[in-house]
Protein backbone atom coordinates (compact mmCIF):
# COMPACT_ATOMS: atom_id res chain seq x y z
CA UNK A 1 0.00 0.00 0.00
CA UNK A 2 1.12 3.69 -0.50
CA UNK A 3 0.23 7.43 0.92
CA UNK A 4 -1.47 9.26 -1.43
CA UNK A 5 -0.56 13.02 -1.82
CA UNK A 6 -2.67 15.58 -3.55
CA UNK A 7 -0.76 19.44 -3.65
CA UNK A 8 -2.68 22.28 -5.23
CA UNK A 9 -4.77 20.11 -7.73
CA UNK A 10 -7.12 22.15 -10.24
CA UNK A 11 -9.46 20.82 -12.70
CA UNK A 12 -11.11 23.50 -14.75
CA UNK A 13 -13.84 23.87 -16.99
CA UNK A 14 -13.09 27.27 -18.65
CA UNK A 15 -14.35 29.83 -16.09
CA UNK A 16 -15.14 26.88 -13.85
CA UNK A 17 -12.92 25.44 -11.18
CA UNK A 18 -14.47 21.77 -10.88
CA UNK A 19 -11.38 21.31 -8.48
CA UNK A 20 -10.16 24.22 -6.99
CA UNK A 21 -6.45 24.38 -4.88
CA UNK A 22 -7.45 21.04 -2.90
CA UNK A 23 -4.35 19.82 -0.94
CA UNK A 24 -4.58 16.79 1.57
CA UNK A 25 -2.39 13.68 2.46
CA UNK A 26 -3.71 10.19 2.37
CA UNK A 27 -1.95 7.91 4.63
CA UNK A 28 -0.66 4.44 4.24
CA UNK A 29 -3.01 2.17 5.27
CA UNK A 30 -5.40 4.99 5.54
CA UNK A 31 -9.58 5.13 4.88
CA UNK A 32 -10.16 8.55 3.45
CA UNK A 33 -13.83 9.24 2.12
CA UNK A 34 -14.60 12.42 -0.06
CA UNK A 35 -18.20 13.45 0.54
CA UNK A 36 -20.19 16.56 -0.33
CA UNK A 37 -23.33 17.27 -2.14
CA UNK A 38 -23.51 16.46 -6.42
CA UNK A 39 -21.16 18.70 -7.86
CA UNK A 40 -19.04 19.52 -5.23
CA UNK A 41 -15.79 17.91 -7.04
CA UNK A 42 -15.50 14.70 -5.37
CA UNK A 43 -15.78 12.21 -8.44
CA UNK A 44 -13.64 14.85 -10.42
CA UNK A 45 -10.62 14.84 -7.66
CA UNK A 46 -11.12 10.76 -7.73
CA UNK A 47 -11.01 10.43 -11.51
CA UNK A 48 -7.89 12.95 -11.44
CA UNK A 49 -6.01 10.59 -8.41
CA UNK A 50 -7.17 7.90 -10.88
CA UNK A 51 -5.58 10.03 -14.37
CA UNK A 52 -8.96 9.58 -16.04
CA UNK A 53 -8.78 13.43 -16.33
CA UNK A 54 -6.13 15.32 -17.34
CA UNK A 55 -5.16 18.47 -14.02
CA UNK A 56 -5.38 22.02 -14.61
CA UNK A 57 -2.89 22.50 -11.78
CA UNK A 58 -0.96 20.64 -9.44
CA UNK A 59 0.68 17.49 -7.95
CA UNK A 60 -0.48 14.00 -7.47
CA UNK A 61 1.77 11.50 -5.37
CA UNK A 62 0.93 7.75 -5.12
CA UNK A 63 3.75 5.91 -2.95
CA UNK A 64 6.06 8.94 -3.11
CA UNK A 65 6.23 9.10 -6.81
CA UNK A 66 4.74 11.90 -9.03
CA UNK A 67 1.85 10.24 -11.60
CA UNK A 68 0.80 13.59 -12.96
CA UNK A 69 2.01 12.19 -16.13
CA UNK A 70 1.46 8.67 -16.07
CA UNK A 71 -1.74 6.45 -17.52
CA UNK A 72 -4.04 4.91 -15.02
CA UNK A 73 -2.45 1.55 -15.82
CA UNK A 74 0.61 3.05 -14.66
CA UNK A 75 -0.37 4.44 -11.55
CA UNK A 76 -1.01 1.00 -9.35
CA UNK A 77 -4.12 1.61 -8.20
CA UNK A 78 -7.64 -0.43 -8.89
CA UNK A 79 -11.21 1.47 -9.41
CA UNK A 80 -14.76 -0.14 -7.61
CA UNK A 81 -17.69 1.90 -9.41
CA UNK A 82 -20.88 2.18 -8.41
CA UNK A 83 -22.27 0.03 -11.14
CA UNK A 84 -19.61 -2.85 -10.82
CA UNK A 85 -18.79 -3.09 -14.49
CA UNK A 86 -18.87 -6.88 -14.56
CA UNK A 87 -18.49 -8.91 -17.78
CA UNK A 88 -21.88 -10.06 -18.14
CA UNK A 89 -20.72 -13.20 -20.18
CA UNK A 90 -18.07 -14.48 -17.69
CA UNK A 91 -17.84 -16.08 -14.48
CA UNK A 92 -17.32 -14.33 -11.54
CA UNK A 93 -14.14 -16.45 -12.14
CA UNK A 94 -12.85 -15.21 -14.83
CA UNK A 95 -14.07 -11.45 -14.29
CA UNK A 96 -11.65 -12.08 -11.29
CA UNK A 97 -9.00 -13.63 -13.68
CA UNK A 98 -9.14 -11.19 -16.53
CA UNK A 99 -6.95 -8.33 -15.05
CA UNK A 100 -4.14 -10.58 -14.18
CA UNK A 101 -4.91 -12.35 -17.54
CA UNK A 102 -4.09 -8.75 -19.43
CA UNK A 103 -0.99 -8.45 -17.21
CA UNK A 104 -0.21 -12.61 -18.79
CA UNK A 105 0.31 -13.23 -15.10
CA UNK A 106 0.97 -17.79 -14.96
CA UNK A 107 -2.00 -19.99 -14.73
CA UNK A 108 -1.28 -20.63 -11.43
CA UNK A 109 -0.19 -17.39 -10.13
CA UNK A 110 -3.77 -16.17 -11.56
CA UNK A 111 -5.72 -19.28 -9.58
CA UNK A 112 -3.87 -18.66 -6.34
CA UNK A 113 -4.73 -15.28 -6.39
CA UNK A 114 -8.63 -15.33 -7.21
CA UNK A 115 -8.71 -18.39 -4.59
CA UNK A 116 -7.21 -15.65 -1.81
CA UNK A 117 -9.50 -13.05 -3.16
CA UNK A 118 -12.86 -15.10 -3.54
CA UNK A 119 -11.95 -16.72 0.32
CA UNK A 120 -11.29 -13.13 1.80
CA UNK A 121 -15.00 -11.14 0.23
CA UNK A 122 -16.64 -15.13 0.81
CA UNK A 123 -17.59 -15.74 -3.14
CA UNK A 124 -15.72 -19.18 -3.64
CA UNK A 125 -18.87 -20.62 -3.82
CA UNK A 126 -19.97 -17.86 -6.57
CA UNK A 127 -16.85 -18.63 -8.92
CA UNK A 128 -18.72 -20.55 -11.74
CA UNK A 129 -21.87 -18.26 -11.68
CA UNK A 130 -22.31 -15.69 -14.15
CA UNK A 131 -23.18 -11.35 -12.43
CA UNK A 132 -26.59 -12.08 -13.59
CA UNK A 133 -26.99 -15.17 -11.13
CA UNK A 134 -25.89 -12.62 -8.29
CA UNK A 135 -27.35 -10.21 -6.22
CA UNK A 136 -26.43 -6.76 -5.88
CA UNK A 137 -24.33 -7.60 -2.75
CA UNK A 138 -22.54 -10.03 -3.87
CA UNK A 139 -21.93 -7.89 -7.48
CA UNK A 140 -20.29 -5.70 -5.31
CA UNK A 141 -18.19 -8.19 -3.68
CA UNK A 142 -16.58 -9.64 -7.15
CA UNK A 143 -16.18 -5.93 -7.90
CA UNK A 144 -14.12 -5.50 -4.54
CA UNK A 145 -12.17 -8.50 -5.71
CA UNK A 146 -11.73 -8.00 -9.15
CA UNK A 147 -9.77 -4.63 -7.39
CA UNK A 148 -8.13 -6.89 -4.67
CA UNK A 149 -6.74 -9.67 -7.08
CA UNK A 150 -4.43 -7.03 -8.82
CA UNK A 151 -2.99 -5.95 -5.38
CA UNK A 152 -2.86 -2.53 -5.52
CA UNK A 153 -1.35 0.78 -4.01
CA UNK A 154 -4.41 2.12 -3.90
CA UNK A 155 -8.40 1.33 -3.88
CA UNK A 156 -10.20 4.56 -4.96
CA UNK A 157 -13.90 3.77 -4.76
CA UNK A 158 -16.84 6.05 -6.66
CA UNK A 159 -20.09 5.61 -4.28
CA UNK A 160 -20.06 1.59 -4.86
CA UNK A 161 -22.91 1.23 -2.37
CA UNK A 162 -25.42 3.76 -4.14
CA UNK A 163 -27.36 1.05 -6.28
CA UNK A 164 -28.01 -1.01 -3.25
CA UNK A 165 -31.03 -1.00 -1.33
CA UNK A 166 -31.10 0.77 2.28
CA UNK A 167 -30.90 -3.06 4.30
CA UNK A 168 -28.06 -4.23 1.42
CA UNK A 169 -26.19 -0.70 2.20
CA UNK A 170 -25.68 -1.38 5.71
CA UNK A 171 -23.99 -5.00 5.21
CA UNK A 172 -22.06 -3.76 2.98
CA UNK A 173 -20.41 -0.94 5.17
CA UNK A 174 -19.73 -4.01 7.41
CA UNK A 175 -17.66 -5.78 4.44
CA UNK A 176 -15.51 -2.75 3.17
CA UNK A 177 -14.51 -1.39 6.66
CA UNK A 178 -13.96 -5.00 7.71
CA UNK A 179 -12.04 -5.29 4.12
CA UNK A 180 -10.32 -2.32 4.85
CA UNK A 181 -9.35 -3.38 8.55
CA UNK A 182 -7.86 -7.05 6.55
CA UNK A 183 -5.71 -5.93 4.43
CA UNK A 184 -4.77 -2.15 5.97
CA UNK A 185 -5.49 -1.32 2.23
CA UNK A 186 -5.09 2.50 1.20
CA UNK A 187 -8.44 3.85 0.29
CA UNK A 188 -10.19 6.95 -1.08
CA UNK A 189 -13.98 6.40 -1.14
CA UNK A 190 -16.54 8.61 -2.42
CA UNK A 191 -19.97 9.43 -1.32
CA UNK A 192 -22.47 11.66 -1.06
CA UNK A 193 -23.91 9.90 2.11
CA UNK A 194 -21.70 11.35 4.92
CA UNK A 195 -22.87 8.49 7.11
CA UNK A 196 -21.10 6.47 5.02
CA UNK A 197 -17.65 8.41 5.15
CA UNK A 198 -18.65 8.81 9.21
CA UNK A 199 -19.19 4.91 9.83
CA UNK A 200 -16.54 4.05 7.18
CA UNK A 201 -13.59 6.68 7.25
CA UNK A 202 -10.50 7.38 9.17
CA UNK A 203 -10.58 10.76 7.78
CA UNK A 204 -13.35 12.65 5.91
CA UNK A 205 -12.58 15.18 3.36
CA UNK A 206 -15.78 17.14 3.60
CA UNK A 207 -16.39 19.33 0.07
CA UNK A 208 -18.34 22.25 -1.38
CA UNK A 209 -18.02 23.93 -4.65
CA UNK A 210 -14.58 22.28 -5.95
CA UNK A 211 -13.18 23.10 -2.78
CA UNK A 212 -11.56 21.56 0.62
CA UNK A 213 -13.79 22.74 3.30
CA UNK A 214 -12.61 20.73 6.60
CA UNK A 215 -10.18 17.43 6.51
CA UNK A 216 -10.44 15.60 9.94
CA UNK A 217 -11.29 12.56 11.76
CA UNK A 218 -15.26 12.08 11.27
CA UNK A 219 -15.16 12.50 14.93
CA UNK A 220 -13.84 16.24 14.96
CA UNK A 221 -15.44 17.52 11.70
CA UNK A 222 -18.72 16.39 13.54
CA UNK A 223 -18.32 17.67 16.82
CA UNK A 224 -15.84 21.15 15.74
CA UNK A 225 -17.28 22.10 11.85
CA UNK A 226 -15.42 24.69 10.54
CA UNK A 227 -18.21 26.68 8.79
CA UNK A 228 -21.73 26.54 8.49
CA UNK A 229 -21.96 24.30 5.62
CA UNK A 230 -19.79 21.54 6.97
CA UNK A 231 -22.18 22.30 10.61
CA UNK A 232 -25.70 21.49 8.16
CA UNK A 233 -24.10 18.91 6.06
CA UNK A 234 -22.61 16.52 8.30
CA UNK A 235 -25.24 14.90 11.13
CA UNK A 236 -28.26 13.23 10.72
CA UNK A 237 -30.11 14.80 11.15
CA UNK A 238 -27.88 17.94 10.48
CA UNK A 239 -26.79 20.65 12.89
CA UNK A 240 -29.33 23.59 13.08
CA UNK A 241 -28.51 26.56 12.32
CA UNK A 242 -30.35 29.90 13.73
CA UNK A 243 -29.50 33.51 13.09
CA UNK A 244 -29.50 36.00 15.61
CA UNK A 245 -27.50 39.29 16.49
CA UNK A 246 -24.93 39.80 19.21
CA UNK A 247 -26.17 42.23 22.17
CA UNK A 248 -23.79 42.07 24.83
CA UNK A 249 -23.45 38.64 26.69
CA UNK A 250 -26.54 37.85 25.13
CA UNK A 251 -28.36 36.91 21.55
CA UNK A 252 -30.91 38.91 20.91
CA UNK A 253 -33.76 37.56 17.85
CA UNK A 254 -35.69 39.98 15.98
CA UNK A 255 -38.84 38.29 17.59
CA UNK A 256 -37.89 39.67 20.88
CA UNK A 257 -36.74 37.43 23.23
CA UNK A 258 -32.71 36.95 24.09
CA UNK A 259 -30.45 34.14 24.85
CA UNK A 260 -28.07 34.77 27.15
CA UNK A 261 -24.46 33.24 26.64
CA UNK A 262 -21.90 32.00 28.87
CA UNK A 263 -18.10 33.43 29.19
CA UNK A 264 -17.25 31.89 26.71
CA UNK A 265 -19.24 31.96 24.15
CA UNK A 266 -19.75 35.63 24.62
CA UNK A 267 -15.87 35.91 23.79
CA UNK A 268 -16.68 33.57 20.60
CA UNK A 269 -19.45 36.20 19.60
CA UNK A 270 -17.52 39.22 20.16
CA UNK A 271 -14.72 38.02 17.76
CA UNK A 272 -17.43 37.82 14.63
CA UNK A 273 -16.80 40.39 11.76
CA UNK A 274 -20.22 41.71 12.49
CA UNK A 275 -22.66 41.77 15.25
CA UNK A 276 -25.20 38.65 13.22
CA UNK A 277 -24.47 35.32 14.62
CA UNK A 278 -25.62 31.92 13.50
CA UNK A 279 -26.32 29.28 16.16
CA UNK A 280 -25.53 25.53 15.78
CA UNK A 281 -26.87 22.99 17.93
CA UNK A 282 -27.29 19.44 17.40
CA UNK A 283 -30.71 17.96 17.94
CA UNK A 284 -29.24 15.92 20.89
CA UNK A 285 -28.08 18.64 23.16
CA UNK A 286 -31.14 20.65 23.18
CA UNK A 287 -33.83 20.38 25.66
CA UNK A 288 -37.78 21.21 24.92
CA UNK A 289 -40.03 22.40 28.15
CA UNK A 290 -43.28 23.23 28.20
CA UNK A 291 -43.54 25.98 29.62
CA UNK A 292 -40.95 28.77 30.29
CA UNK A 293 -37.79 28.36 31.97
CA UNK A 294 -34.80 30.67 32.60
CA UNK A 295 -32.45 30.51 29.20
CA UNK A 296 -35.15 29.29 27.19
CA UNK A 297 -36.32 30.40 24.03
CA UNK A 298 -39.96 29.92 22.34
CA UNK A 299 -40.54 28.45 19.38
CA UNK A 300 -43.42 26.54 17.99
CA UNK A 301 -43.97 23.11 17.38
CA UNK A 302 -43.88 21.94 13.21
CA UNK A 303 -43.72 18.52 12.53
CA UNK A 304 -43.22 15.59 15.51
CA UNK A 305 -41.73 12.71 13.76
CA UNK A 306 -42.18 9.30 15.97
CA UNK A 307 -39.47 7.03 14.56
CA UNK A 308 -39.85 3.87 17.65
CA UNK A 309 -36.83 4.50 19.63
CA UNK A 310 -36.65 8.28 19.31
CA UNK A 311 -39.03 10.91 18.47
CA UNK A 312 -37.95 13.78 16.42
CA UNK A 313 -39.70 17.39 16.69
CA UNK A 314 -39.13 20.31 14.21
CA UNK A 315 -39.66 23.54 15.76
CA UNK A 316 -39.75 26.88 14.14
CA UNK A 317 -37.37 29.20 16.32
CA UNK A 318 -37.02 32.93 14.67
CA UNK A 319 -37.83 31.44 11.25
CA UNK A 320 -35.30 28.56 11.46
CA UNK A 321 -36.69 25.16 11.84
CA UNK A 322 -34.75 23.40 14.42
CA UNK A 323 -34.29 19.66 15.13
CA UNK A 324 -34.92 17.99 18.63
CA UNK A 325 -34.69 14.70 19.20
CA UNK A 326 -37.00 13.08 22.33
CA UNK A 327 -37.97 10.42 24.62
CA UNK A 328 -40.63 7.99 22.40
CA UNK A 329 -42.81 8.73 25.79
CA UNK A 330 -43.23 12.81 24.72
CA UNK A 331 -46.46 14.02 23.67
CA UNK A 332 -46.13 17.42 21.75
CA UNK A 333 -48.62 18.44 18.68
CA UNK A 334 -47.92 20.19 15.54
CA UNK A 335 -48.10 24.33 16.56
CA UNK A 336 -48.09 24.02 20.10
CA UNK A 337 -45.96 26.65 21.64
CA UNK A 338 -43.15 25.00 23.37
CA UNK A 339 -39.50 26.36 25.23
CA UNK A 340 -36.13 25.29 24.18
CA UNK A 341 -33.08 24.92 25.94
CA UNK A 342 -29.28 25.52 24.82
CA UNK A 343 -26.78 23.40 26.01
CA UNK A 344 -23.75 26.53 26.45
CA UNK A 345 -20.81 23.87 26.58
CA UNK A 346 -22.00 22.19 23.15
CA UNK A 347 -23.35 25.19 21.14
CA UNK A 348 -21.58 26.52 17.70
CA UNK A 349 -21.18 30.26 16.85
CA UNK A 350 -20.56 30.83 13.49
CA UNK A 351 -19.58 34.66 11.99
CA UNK A 352 -23.07 35.27 9.76
CA UNK A 353 -20.77 37.47 7.23
CA UNK A 354 -17.96 34.83 6.84
CA UNK A 355 -19.63 31.51 7.62
CA UNK A 356 -16.64 30.21 9.54
CA UNK A 357 -16.74 28.85 13.32
CA UNK A 358 -16.15 31.41 15.56
CA UNK A 359 -13.50 31.03 18.85
CA UNK A 360 -12.66 32.41 22.06
CA UNK A 361 -9.39 34.38 21.63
Amino acid sequence: MAEVVLQNVMKTYGNLYAVNDVSLTVNDGEFVALVGPSGCGKTTTLNLIAGLLPMSGGDISIGNRVVNDLDPKDRDIAMVFQNYALYPNKTVYRNLAFPLQMRKLPKEEINRKVQDAAKLLDITHLLERKPRELSGGQQQRVALGRALVRDPAVFLMDEPLSNLDAKLRVQMRSEIKRFHHNLNATVVYVTHDQLEAVTMADKMAVMSGGLLQQYDTPANVFANPVNTFVASFVGSPAMSLIPLEAAGNALRSPEGWELPLSQLNARKAANSSTNKIVLGARHSTLKLHKAAVPGAVPGKIYTVEPTGDVTFAQVFINGAVVNISLDPTARIEPDETVWIEFDQERMHLFDAETTMALKAI
